[in-house]
C-alpha cells in the first residue's frame, strides 16, 4: 500500500510536467492584450474563409464545372465528380458537407472575433495599445463583417433558391450571429433568401462606411479588404438580386463615366491593359480587388488547388491532375463563336495536350500557390454595363463602352450599337462575363441569378431550375444536429 501511494504521487507530480499548457496557444482572456495579437486574429479569420474546401479553391471550381464548360476525365468523387453530374445527396462528404462546414466555421470564427472585441473594449484605451486605436478596432469589426457577408453571400449560392424565384421568400439558410462556442444553440431555423442578403447589406454596408481606404501596401491591397472591396462586392449582390438600379449607384463609386476606367478614390483599382498580366505571378494588379494567397508554406491543399484541377497531367513536374478539361461540343465555350481564336484569352489561358483543351490560367507548378480569385475590377464594369442596359432598356452608350472596354483589351473586334438590341447586348455582356471569368468561379453565380437552366453537357442532362438538383441538398451532418433545420 505504501508503495502504492508513492507511486500515485509520484506519477501526479509528472503528471504536471506532461500536461504543461504550450506556449503558443493563448485563452480568451490573452488574445485581445497586445495589438499584434488582435492582428494575428484578423489574418487568422481570412484563414478560415480562404481554406481549400471552401474560398480557396474549391468553391471556385464548383461555381465553373457545374455548368458546361468543362469536362470531367478522372472520374474521381474526391475532385468534384458528383458536383459535375448532378448527383450531389445529403451525405455527399467532400462538396456538400465540407463547403457546408468550412462556411459556417468561417461565421463562427468571425462572430466569436466581433464578441472579443466588444468585451474587451476597455483594454484598449491603455497600454500596450497606441492612442487612437478605436479606429483600428473599427477598421477590425469592418474587415471581420465584409468576410462574414462574402460566406453567407456564396452558401446562398449553392443551398437556397436563387433571389429572383419568389423575390427572396424562400428558405435561405440558418443566420448565426452570435459567437458560439458549445453545442447549446444548435437549433435554429432557416432565415429566407431575403432576410439573409438583408444581413449580407447591412454587413457590406458598415464595411464601406469604416474598412481603410487602402491597406499598407500594394500587395495587401489585393490580398485583404478595404472601401473599394465592400463596394465592389455589393455590385455583385445587388446583380444577384436583380436590384440594378442599385448596381449602377454602387458600381458608379469605382467606374468612371469614360475611360479611363480607375476608381477616383481609395485604392486605385481598373482595368489592366493585359489580362494575361492579371494572372501572371504574383497576381497583385490593381484589378483584383479581392484574392486569397498562398504559399509554398500556406498551401490550399492538394486536391483544392485551381491548377491541379485544370491543367492537364501530362505536363511532367508541374504536380497537375487535369481533372476537367474544356468542352469543345456544341454548347461548351470553345465552340461558342463570340469566343474567337485570336482572343488573346483563348490563345494564352487555352492549351492542347492528347488532343483535348484544357485552361491555362493557374500555372504556378507544385504546389500550386495561384491566388484565389474572389472579385475583379473588370467584373464591376461588365455588372455596371448589364445593369445599364436593364434599366433603360436600351442599347446604352456607356454600357457598350464598358463592354467593348474588357473585350477589347482580349479580342480586337468591338460591338456595335447598329448590330445589337437589348435583348443581343444583354446576351453579348453574358457571354463576355463567361469567357473572362472561366475558371473564376463566376458561372454558377451569373445562372443561379437569372434562374436559368443549367446546361446540359457530354452524358449529363440539362437541369431546369424545377430540378431538385437545381439547388444543394441541405447537409446531412446539419440536419442531425439542428432540430429545426428544414430540406431542400
Amino acid at each position: 500500500m505504501a508503495a502504492a501511494t508513492v507511486g500515485l504521487g509520484t506519477f501526479s507530480c509528472q503528471n504536471d510536467l506532461l500536461n504543461v499548457k504550450p506556449t503558443i496557444l493563448l485563452d480568451g482572456t490573452q488574445a485581445f492584450d497586445t495589438p499584434s495579437r488582435v492582428l494575428a486574429q484578423v489574418n487568422g479569420l481570412y484563414s478560415y474563409v480562404k481554406v481549400g474546401s471552401f474560398l480557396g479553391g474549391r468553391y471556385q471550381i464548383y461555381g465553373d464545372i457545374r455548368a458546361n464548360d468543362f469536362i470531367n476525365r478522372t472520374s474521381n468523387a474526391v475532385t468534384g465528380l458528383t458536383v459535375w453530374n448532378q448527383t450531389l445527396t445529403e451525405t455527399s462528404q467532400n462538396d456538400v458537407v465540407n463547403t457546408w462546414t468550412a462556411g459556417y466555421q468561417a461565421i463562427n470564427q468571425v462572430n466569436v472575433f466581433l464578441a472579443g472585441l466588444d468585451a474587451n473594449t476597455a483594454k484598449f484605451a491603455a497600454n500596450p495599445f497606441p492612442s487612437g486605436y478605436s479606429a483600428t478596432v473599427t477598421n477590425y469589426q469592418a474587415e471581420a463583417r465584409l468576410l462574414r457577408a462574402l460566406c453567407y453571400y456564396s452558401l446562398l449560392q449553392l443551398y437556397a433558391r436563387p433571389y429572383v424565384d419568389g423575390a427572396g421568400s424562400k428558405p435561405g439558410l440558418p443566420l448565426r450571429l452570435q459567437a458560439e462556442s458549445g453545442l447549446g444553440n444548435n437549433d435554429l431555423a432557416r432565415s429566407t433568401v431575403g432576410q439573409v442578403y438583408d444581413q449580407i447589406l447591412l454587413d457590406l454596408n458598415f464595411a464601406e462606411q469604416n474598412l481603410p481606404l487602402t491597406q499598407s501596401s500594394s500587395s495587401q491591397n489585393v490580398i485583404r479588404a478595404h472601401r473599394n472591396t465592400a463596394i465592389a462586392l455589393k455590385t455583385r449582390v445587388y446583380l444577384t438580386m436583380g436590384r440594378y438600379t442599385d448596381v449602377v449607384t454602387e458600381a458608379n463609386k469605382l467606374v468612371p463615366t469614360a475611360a479611363p476606367y480607375v476608381a477616383a478614390t481609395g485604392v486605385a483599382n481598373g482595368l489592366n491593359s493585359s489580362i494575361t498580366a492579371v494572372f501572371a505571378p504574383p497576381q497583385e494588379t490593381t484589378e483584383s480587388i479581392l484574392s486569397f494567397p498562398f504559399t509554398a508554406q500556406d498551401p490550399p491543399g492538394t486536391q483544392n488547388q485551381l491548377g491541379y484541377y485544370y491543367l492537364p497531367a501530362s505536363l511532367t513536374g508541374i504536380g497537375a491532375n487535369g481533372d476537367y478539361y474544356l468542352n469543345a461540343a456544341a454548347g461548351g465555350l470553345l465552340a461558342n463563336t463570340g469566343f474567337a481564336t485570336t482572343d488573346i484569352r483563348r490563345s494564352s489561358f487555352v492549351i492542347q495536350a492528347g488532343g483535348l483543351n484544357y485552361l491555362n490560367k493557374y500555372t504556378t507548378g507544385t504546389p500550386f500557390t495561384d491566388k484565389a480569385p474572389v472579385i475583379r475590377y473588370s467584373e464591376v464594369m461588365l455588372s455596371l454595363a448589364e445593369a445599364l442596359v436593364r434599366t433603360s432598356n436600351a442599347v446604352d452608350t456607356r454600357a457598350l463602352a464598358l463592354l467593348n472596354a474588357v473585350r477589347t483589351r482580349s479580342n480586337g473586334t468591338a460591338y456595335t450599337a447598329a448590330a445589337l438590341t437589348p435583348t443581343t447586348m444583354i446576351d453579348a455582356i453574358l457571354l463576355e462575363r463567361r469567357i473572362e471569368f472561366l475558371g473564376e468561379g463566376i458561372r454558377n453565380i451569373d445562372i443561379m441569378r437569372l434562374n436559368a437552366t443549367i446546361p446540359a453537357k457530354s452524358t449529363i442532362s440539362e437541369v431546369p431550375n424545377t430540378s431538385p438538383a437545381y439547388v444543394w441538398p441541405i447537409p446531412s451532418t446539419e440536419l442531425a444536429t439542428n432540430n429545426l433545420m428544414t430540406r431542400n
